[in-house]
């Protein structure tokens, strides 16, 4: 990766327009896409096919008209993915199910509130959490979800809309040396406990577990 990626999107967060980007294009090719390009082509022998997000954002249903992404991005192509994100506050490493279909997460409500089966997502969690990833709680439910007791003792979990795991890195030096590689990949090794746990626990297809 490449630092000149931070002042870009700075750059960009003030001049979100067609004719900023086009001037910049070549610059975003070579310090933002490229290295991103590269990142993705050495993880994948490890993790599978990477998709590297486009950097236009989608307008059609939003008040925000800003044609391009404060942010680059790219993700595994499974079920539950690994994430990686690079923009001007630093690195977000993370993965999961991020947009679980409604039989996942009732799948996976099912998991957390049987006592059964709690105990063993608890203990995934707190593998992770060990080395700095929390739950996503964006867009969490502001209550319990409908048949489950408001002072349940794992609420928290059942109001989770998103079944991922991230953690923020702030920029650093390290980011734009070989070093990058490896922590990412180390990082991504600790996301896989959460996403070996969600193919693990919540098939393909739930109801056929």
């Amino acid at each position: 990766m490449n630092p000149d990626a931070l002042a870009f999107f700075d750059e960009l967060a003030v001049h979100n327009t067609k004719d900023w980007w086009q001037t910049n294009k070549a610059r975003y090719d070579t310090n933002v896409a490229g290295p991103f390009e590269a990142l993705a082509e050495q993880l994948e022998p490890e993790f599978g096919p990477v998709k590297i997000f486009r950097p236009y954002r989608d307008v059609r249903f939003s008040a925000d008209k800003s044609p391009y992404k404060l942010q680059i991005g790219l993700v595994t192509r499974a079920s539950a993915a690994h994430y990686l994100q690079l923009s001007a506050s630093g690195l977000l490493i993370g993965g999961g199910m991020y947009q679980p279909s409604p039989a996942r997460l009732a799948a996976f409500r099912s998991l957390v509130d049987d006592p059964r089966t709690a105990p063993d997502l608890e203990a995934t969690l707190a593998e992770v959490r060990a080395a700095g990833f929390e739950p996503m709680r964006e867009n969490a439910l502001r209550t319990a979800p409908r048949g489950f007791a408001t002072d349940h003792p794992r609420i928290e979990l059942l109001r989770l809309r998103h079944l991922a795991v991230g953690r923020e890195e702030q920029p650093d030096e390290w980011m734009w040396t070989p070093v990058a590689l490896d922590e990412i990949r180390a990082a991504w090794h600790v996301v896989s406990v959460w996403c070996d746990w969600l193919h693990t626990t919540i098939a393909t297809d739930p109801d056929a577990r």
